[in-house]
């Protein structure tokens, strides 16, 4: 191994839409640094995550495996190894800043140096838990925003999450971050012979959406896409997420409560507070790559970009994740690295995001655990013909939220989407070519039932290979 070989940023958020960056063609974002690393790098639209919610989504990126192989199949199920030791071991300096969301949240996971920031809204886990962030708050004498506090607003319950930050600028957790990160750098300049592995993970935009106001307030006066929700689709919901609609309209997980019937306004400031927060994240990717090159780490960098799954934000008239529509497991992904990947390239090709686990190993020059489920995707980095993935799959098991599933499976090619929910006789089916925003469920279609028994077929398929592939992992266990 030698130091030749490249340093890795890889900057995840928690929450993000695809939908997001005005590069990608949403023109209504305003996020110029991303645009630079669409326009100088490399876009994977066809990319999803294998979990529905945020644990067992990064745990499955972390570790290459989808999340029935890693048994982390919820928030707060516990996961301590990682890819990042095999990194660490070959002669990476591994740091993270920010969340990662394992459980315990500071355990190890291959790193040499952590400075966690978690939730910031921590309610189901950690509750009382001091990550950097409150440690920070605490020792400038500020009291948190948190649900508490929200919960003495008269009109709390019309929010929908949304909350004006009324602390310093710089306390807001994604600027915090992104100041720590950039802090990391200023201090450790590139002359460790050692190449680097940062992770940085943002906090937002996941809820509370809680933007400083100077960024929400060019979104309020913006006309910004909503789906339009009918009576018709939320009736031919299945039953897990109709009771899922009910439960969000009377619990408040992460500060935000919602209606079965928001207005158009409400939605609207929720929209607009969630955009404003990515526009604020965006700023900081501009300021963690101007670190990067005043430091001497830009010229032999790959950046990667990416979230750990979308929000609905009301849209099928859902609140955050727990869902399988493309706006939860559809994530943003962009690899730049000029001069090592070609500018501009658009990969739409399907693909998991786990996949970046084996091609991370080959960027650093690390061979892949034969085992792993994940595959590489660095020859469609370089522009090199590449057919992606036939099929993605996703999966979520009950939790405190999603209480009416015992468990989840979703199988999407690039035509047909089914979600199937185990020993039920309701499930999703959608035409993703002529549905594209699943609204119609065929499920009971008579017309449809073999896309339907073809696509249950796959899932069926699909669990036996895995099985296959993985069973060396417990044979140490017999």
């Amino acid at each position: 191994m030698t130091q030749e070989r490249p340093n890795i940023i890889f900057i995840i958020t928690d929450q993000q839409r695809f939908d997001t960056i005005a590069a990608l063609g949403y023109d209504f974002m305003d996020t110029p640094n991303l645009d630079r690393l669409v326009k100088e790098g490399v876009s994977f639209t066809g990319c999803h995550v294998t979990a529905a919610s945020c644990a067992p989504a990064r745990a499955s990126l972390f570790k290459g495996y989808f999340p029935h192989t890693t048994g982390i199949l919820k928030n707060a199920d516990r996961w301590r190894r990682s890819w990042i030791e095999l990194l660490n071991e070959s002669g990476y300096h591994c740091t993270n800043v920010g969340k990662m969301h394992t459980w315990p949240f500071e355990t190890p996971l291959g790193f040499d140096e952590r400075y966690v920031v978690e939730n910031k809204d921590r309610y189901l886990e950690g509750r009382y838990y001091f990550d950097e962030w409150d440690k920070a708050l605490r020792f400038r004498g500020l009291v948190k925003q948190q649900r508490e506090l929200y919960r003495k607003l008269d009109d709390y319950a019309d929010r929908l999450g949304a909350f004006e930050w009324e602390l310093p600028e710089d306390t807001h957790p994604d600027n915090f971050v992104g100041d720590m990160a950039c802090w990391w750098l200023d201090a450790h300049p590139n002359t460790d012979p050692k190449p680097l592995f940062l992770q940085i993970g943002f906090p937002g935009p996941h809820p509370p959406y809680d933007p400083v106001m100077r960024y929400a307030e060019p979104y309020l006066e913006k006309e910004l896409p909503l789906y339009e929700v009918s009576q018709e689709e939320l009736e031919n919901q299945p039953p897990p997420f109709q009771e899922l609609r009910d439960h969000n309209s009377k619990i408040d997980h992460d500060s935000v409560i919602m209606p079965l019937q928001p207005s158009q306004e409400q939605r609207h400031r929720q929209r607009a507070y969630y955009c404003a927060n990515v526009t604020m994240i965006d700023e900081k990717v501009g300021q963690i790559v101007e670190s990067l090159d005043r430091n001497g780490y830009l010229d032999n960098s790959v950046i990667i970009f990416t979230s750990d799954h979308g929000d609905c934000l009301t849209d099928h008239g859902h609140s955050q994740k727990w869902t399988m529509y493309d706006l939860i497991t559809q994530i943003p992904l962009i690899v730049w690295s000029p001069g090592r990947f070609p500018a501009g390239h658009v990969v739409d090709s399907l693909c998991q995001q786990m996949d970046l686990g084996p091609t991370i190993l080959d960027l650093a020059g690390i061979e892949t655990p034969d085992t792993m489920e994940a595959i590489t995707m660095l020859p469609a980095m370089k522009g090199e013909a590449w057919d992606g993935r036939p099929y993605v799959y996703a999966e979520q098991a009950k939790d405190g939220i999603l209480t009416h599933a015992d468990f989840m499976t979703m199988v999407r090619s690039d035509r047909w989407k089914i979600v199937h929910f185990l020993d039920e006789p309701y499930g999703q089916l959608f035409d993703m070519k002529n549905d594209p925003q699943e609204v119609n469920n065929l499920w009971d279609c008579p017309d449809h039932q073999s896309a339907k028994q073809e696509m249950l077929a796959e899932l069926r398929e699909w669990r036996i290979r895995s099985q296959l592939q993985t069973a060396s992992l417990f044979q140490d266990h017999r």
